[in-house]
């Protein structure tokens, strides 16, 4: 079955066409993305203003054709972080519906959480254990712990690397000491806040990272570039991440954006997520997090051949 999963997320709109059938594991046949940065274009009452909803209707046009295009059977559709929080999301997924024909879901926090949580435990099996599964998206950042295919906890934080260079650093680089100190201890009350509700299941046996953001992080501290393929074992050591930081906060975004592993169109949110990555590892006292290649968009076609 050749299926289109497309992802409208906080920062990229992402087509992902995919080969799937139940009980092997979905082969990618093709992909195409765009960066809508729709986290960048709320207004002042909260709205996905006129701009980001002429990019994100034109790139669901695209996806549609393309999906067509490659003899996609199904098209799966959802959205997370920018419009679940965008006031005019209901207008916007009727804008969708009625110019493409195509049912835009919009997936809750802790849905998001946990189908990431699927993809990771299908992706490294039941030896792993009790698995923590952190996801640094645009708009948020997802948590997840478990024993089984379901996590026993799931939460979504207001802590996306985008949402955080808006909103605390106003899309300044370097950054300031001050306003370091500050997205610093933001990030890490927000976290610490609930952080109990994961760490009274026990700790984790693999503490796994997904989304971009920590998969450019971990690349600049030195794992292995994606050229050398899924299967490479990669990671991010609290250790290296530590080392870091500081420089990140000195460097302007054409400078990040030189660095392994970061597009031009994602340097301007690096820093912000080395803060969260690194609150995360320091309060759940992680020596490290192992990179998964599966995230969202897996655990969606994992679910829908689940059904089938």
């Amino acid at each position: 079955m050749r299926t289109g999963v497309l992802d409208i997320g906080s920062n990229t709109g992402h087509l992902l066409v995919v080969d799937a059938h139940r009980g092997a594991a979905p082969l990618p046949a093709f992909s195409v993305k765009a960066p809508l940065r729709l986290a960048e274009h709320l207004d002042a009452a909260g709205a996905v203003d006129a701009a980001g909803t002429v990019a994100l209707l034109d790139f669901v046009e695209q996806a549609k054709r393309v999906a067509d295009d490659k003899g996609c059977t199904s098209l799966l559709a959802f959205a997370t972080s920018a419009l679940r929080d965008a006031s005019n999301a209901d207008d916007i997924q009727a804008l969708v519906r009625s110019r493409t024909g195509i049912d835009l879901e919009v997936l809750s926090g802790a849905t998001e959480a946990r189908l990431t949580f699927l993809a990771v435990r299908r992706w490294f099996g039941w030896s792993s254990g009790r698995l923590a599964v952190f996801d640094i998206g645009g708009g948020s950042l997802e948590i997840a712990a478990g024993r089984s295919e379901g996590p026993d906890v799931a939460q979504s934080l207001p802590l996306g690397a985008g949402r955080l260079s808006r909103d605390l650093l106003g899309g300044a680089a370097p950054v300031s000491d001050e306003s370091a100190a500050e997205l610093r201890s933001h990030v890490r009350r927000a976290i610490a806040h609930d952080a109990g509700d994961v760490l009274r299941w026990g700790a984790a046996d693999q503490a796994v990272a997904t989304s971009k953001t920590l998969r450019s992080l971990a690349r600049i501290c030195g794992a292995a570039a994606s050229s050398e393929g899924p299967y490479v074992r990669r990671e991010l050591t609290r250790h290296d991440l530590a080392g870091w930081l500081p420089r990140l906060t000195t460097m302007t975004h054409d400078q990040i954006a030189e660095l392994p592993g970061v597009s031009a169109n994602r340097a301007h949110q690096v820093v912000a997520g080395a803060f969260v990555a690194d609150a995360v590892l320091e309060l759940f006292d992680l020596p490290r997090l192992e990179v998964c290649p599966w995230a969202l968009r897996e655990g969606v076609i994992l679910e829908r051949l689940d059904q089938m």
